[in-house]
């Protein structure tokens, strides 16, 4: 079977219209959705098929405020769109996944996603020094900075991960080396919640 991806932001889904060819991160959307799903289909069974999965997203999670009004306020320092592209994948895969099988194809698994991402957390007494908080399904406008970021594609029952994709840096000298196995481990967590959801609508 040849599975193909297509996600595509509608024109208004963003502040910035957006034209009807796909850019990069369209085509980076629907490269990291098709790794995804590519492990959960069973293929075998499905000889000289071809399996298109077409997305198109309404409304697209923006990091940045209107204008710079948000960070003129509040101090919050806005994204560079890679943070609101990875919320946005999690949600593919979830909805792809639950698309799939509504079909009547036969997979292994539930694949859904999930996103943690990894922001400093300051003590009252000392500011100068951060420790390394998860937070799970995060909003970038909640976060003054946002160190590191992680997509996963994962099967509940069968405990795999089929896609990881991690956006940012984060410090040896300031985070301990366990804060990445952590943020793998929070975007696990919030993919088991989904996957949850999505098993009591497909019943």
């Amino acid at each position: 079977m040849n599975i193909s991806t297509h996600v595509k932001f509608a024109p208004f889904a963003s502040r910035q219209r957006r034209g009807y060819v796909r850019d990069h991160m369209e085509r980076d959307l629907s490269a990291h959705l098709e790794t995804a799903l590519r492990g959960v289909v069973l293929v075998e069974r499905w000889p000289k098929s071809s399996l298109e999965i077409m997305i198109t997203i309404l409304e697209g999670q923006e990091d940045q405020g209107w204008g710079n009004e948000l960070e003129h306020d509040t101090g919050v320092t806005s994204g560079d769109g890679m943070h609101a592209t990875m919320l946005i994948l999690s949600g593919c895969i979830t909805v792809a996944s639950a698309a799939i099988i509504h079909a009547g194809i036969d997979c292994l698994d539930i694949a859904s996603g999930g996103v943690a991402a990894l922001v400093p957390s300051f003590s009252d007494a000392d500011t100068t020094k951060a420790e390394a908080q998860v937070v799970l399904d995060p909003s970038p406008r909640e976060h003054q900075e946002i160190l590191a970021i992680c997509t996963v594609g994962y099967l509940k029952t069968r405990e795999e991960i089929t896609e990881v994709w991690m956006y940012g840096s984060v410090s040896p000298q300031r985070f301990a080396q366990s804060a990445i196995e952590s943020l793998v481990d929070g975007a696990v967590q919030a993919a088991t919640a989904s996957a949850i959801v999505v098993q009591q609508a497909v019943k």
